[in-house]
């Protein structure tokens, strides 16, 4: 299953931002990556480059790599509506960020193990595919013998977790469960990501 395994805080420096969540290491070098780190003076950024950026920011984020990106934005592109909105929501519909948003894991990565380990469910239906697109009204749960591990009683039990929790998904403390409720519009989404740049990336 292809997906990024480099280092997280070297791509969060390039953006400036952590974008894979808390990070002691980015915090103590803000400045981009490289041997001359911020202290060299940076020509102004071309427009495709600011466009190109913004695409790779939101590819790292969601931990989704360039065909399957390109893919979500051509489905995207095809149904009516704004392409950028509508391209984040199916990026938010992906099953292990999903996980991630309803504070069964600490990260998008760790939420991706989960379900790759044939931890979670989808309608009482064993699902291990991280992309799995969710659909409003379906609910994810984890497997019984699999609600005792570490991983998953750390994250449910942190304050981040519920912070993070998302208005387009009811979470079920007791039965261990969220719903998928709609597809949240844009303002509802937390990440610092300028859509429309990638849309006119890809009309070029």
């Amino acid at each position: 299953m292809a997906r990024y395994t480099g280092p997280t805080t070297k791509i969060a420096r390039k953006f400036g931002e952590a974008i894979y969540g808390p990070d002691k290491a980015f915090e103590r070098r803000k400045y981009p990556p490289g041997q001359h780190g911020g202290g060299r003076r940076r020509k102004q950024k071309s427009d495709y480059a600011v466009q190109l950026l913004e695409k790779q920011k939101a590819k790292y984020t969601y931990g989704v790599l360039e065909r399957q990106f390109r893919n979500l934005f051509e489905k995207a592109a095809r149904k009516s509506g704004v392409t950028g909105e509508i391209l984040l929501q199916y990026l938010e519909a992906r099953l292990d960020n999903s996980v991630y948003r309803l504070g069964l894991a600490p990260t998008r990565r760790a939420a991706r193990q989960l379900v790759s380990h044939k931890h979670v469910l989808v309608n009482g239906i064993l699902t291990n595919v991280p992309s799995c697109h969710i659909k409003p009204g379906d609910v994810i749960s984890i497997r019984n013998k699999s609600r005792n591990l570490e991983i998953v009683q750390n994250a449910v039990g942190s304050a981040s977790a519920t912070a993070r929790k998302a208005s387009w998904m009811e979470w079920n403390p007791e039965r261990m469960e969220g719903t998928f409720l709609e597809y949240p519009n844009r303002e509802s989404i937390p990440e610092n990501i300028n859509e429309q740049l990638i849309v006119e990336l890809y009309s070029k």
